[in-house]
């Protein structure tokens, strides 16, 4: 994978350009998806934004987020788009896998794959080039350097400003974690010279959800959560039963596994949904367990230090055990720090 700055003197040449980002986009994927958006069709080149999935209509505040295609429901147009395509631009993901039932289609791209992402272990091999940096907040920080560097600063309008804001802001959980570096602060700077309203973005990311929600996570944290206080970790586990009842939508449980967090002591919150196909993890941690370990050993996932997730086929009950086994076994990780 060559250095993503030898991309920048081919910016000056219009092409087609094709990108697309993991299922189930986040604040970061999406923001940073339409802010690189923004920036090339601004300098002229003609691009098709995919998610592999549908997105959170939370989301759709977005500038231009209508233009986003969702592949499980309109495949003939992203395949089109990708067919017509020069570049491949794959944003906060670093292994084609990611994409669901996109990822046939991208190992198949016969174009210039690149990649911009943050997570641990990319697949390199697959991509032309790129920049993976684990040490970066988000992606949409990722992109911001990437307009400011290859020197376009300028470009940067009202639409990729909140775009970027909005990444950086939920990768960083309102900038309280660790990876809130000096460089995100005056990233913000940047932005909030530009015009940036901040205060938008943030009502818009965490003040636009319908009541049910709200009553949902009431009833999660009574019903589903359990605490072992002596082995430092939180377990909620919601039933497809739960999804059901409260009428959950994509994107409604997105920061729900942060609660247990807030428990003095707990060092470990892992957070299991029953989908149709499939039961999806999330892991967050604090101080000094790496949840990317865990989840790559035990639930088929991956991701950052203290952020990370996994999936297995296993029944809701199934998983749960291998959860509670494998939190025995990484005890003496799990103790308190002295």
């Amino acid at each position: 994978m060559k250095p993503i700055k030898e991309i920048f003197p081919l910016l000056t040449a219009p092409r087609k350009v094709v990108i697309t980002t993991h299922q189930k986009p986040d604040p970061d994927a999406m923001g940073s998806s339409l802010a690189m958006y923004h920036f090339l069709t601004s300098l002229g080149h003609e691009v098709s934004v995919i998610s592999p999935t549908n997105w959170a209509t939370w989301l759709n505040w977005m500038t231009s987020s209508e233009v986003v295609i969702d592949y499980e429901l309109h495949a003939d147009k992203a395949t089109e788009a990708l067919n017509r395509s020069e570049w491949l631009i794959c944003l906060d993901f670093n292994i084609f896998s990611r994409t669901k039932n996109l990822t046939q289609k991208l190992y198949d791209f016969k174009g210039t794959k690149i990649l911009i992402d943050h997570h641990q272990m990319p697949d390199t091999a697959n991509f032309d080039y790129g920049i993976s940096d684990t040490a970066k907040s988000s992606t949409a920080e990722m992109v911001y350097d990437f307009i400011v560097q290859s020197g376009h600063a300028d470009k940067i309008n009202t639409p990729i400003a909140e775009c970027l804001y909005a990444g950086v802001m939920a990768d960083t959980g309102s900038f309280r974690f660790a990876s809130t570096s000096a460089s995100v602060h005056q990233m913000v700077a940047f932005l909030k010279e530009r015009g940036l309203e901040h205060s938008k973005v943030h009502e818009n990311i965490y003040d636009n959800f319908l009541e049910n929600r709200l009553r949902f996570i009431g009833h999660v944290l009574m019903n589903r959560m359990e605490v072992f206080y002596e082995y430092n970790t939180a377990l909620i586990a919601i039933s497809k039963k739960d999804l059901l009842r409260f009428q959950i939508k994509t994107g409604d449980t997105e920061g729900l596994v942060n609660y247990p967090l807030s428990i003095q002591g707990i060092k470990l919150a892992g957070l299991v949904i029953d989908r149709d196909e499939e039961r999806k993890w999330s892991f967050r941690s604090k101080g000094g367990f790496d949840t990317n370990t865990f989840a790559r050993k035990y639930f088929n996932g991956g991701g950052h230090y203290n952020a990370s997730g996994g999936r297995t086929l296993d029944s809701l009950e199934k998983t749960v055990e291998n959860f509670k086994m494998a939190m025995k076994e990484n005890a003496e990780l799990l103790k308190e720090e002295k």
